[in-house]
């Protein structure tokens, strides 16, 4: 039985964002998927049942997945971790929420030498899926995304090592 795309699509996430733990080994990215499915079976089980679920599981999934990449950085004391969800508030993707949490994240993670600054949701918050993907949205998207990468960039110390996560 082959996998479909999402399960396809959540294996490959999480073999990204945990590549420090799984170094890249499919089965092992295989083991924390299913962990964290695991993790949301009833709303998996209602997802079934409800196909139109699914985005909310896709949300709890990415949430839950967050949430233990938090639980794995807190063990490395000289690794930071900040994350910012910006689907959080409805105002939280404008320019200028975005400044200001991006800014909090990185006063955060200014101590460390090695950080990572993981940003959950900024698609859905400006290109909301139940809308159509416009011009301008994908414009806005694109201008938010390089606008949190020079931020980040100047913001940062140049010994610094900060990974950049857009999830």
């Amino acid at each position: 039985m082959t996998p479909d795309r999402d399960d396809l699509r959540r294996l490959h996430f999480i073999n990204a964002l945990f590549a420090h733990v799984t170094g890249h080994d499919l089965y092992l990215a295989e083991q924390i998927k299913s962990a964290i499915a695991f993790s949301l079976t009833e709303l998996e089980s209602q997802t079934a049942e409800h196909p139109e679920l699914a985005a909310k599981f896709d949300t709890a999934f990415t949430a839950a997945a967050a949430n233990l990449l938090g639980q794995a950085f807190a063990h490395l004391p000289s690794h930071g971790f900040y994350h910012w969800d910006a689907a959080r508030t409805d105002t939280s993707a404008t320019p200028l929420f975005a400044r200001d949490e991006i800014m909090t994240g990185l006063k955060h993670l200014a101590g460390y030498r090695e950080s990572t600054l993981l940003i959950t949701n900024l698609r859905p918050a400006l290109i909301p899926p139940e809308k159509r993907a416009t011009a301008k949205r994908r414009r806005e998207y694109d201008d938010a995304l390089a606008f949190i990468r020079e931020l980040a960039a100047a913001r940062t110390a140049p010994s610094a090592n900060l990974q950049l996560l857009f999830l």
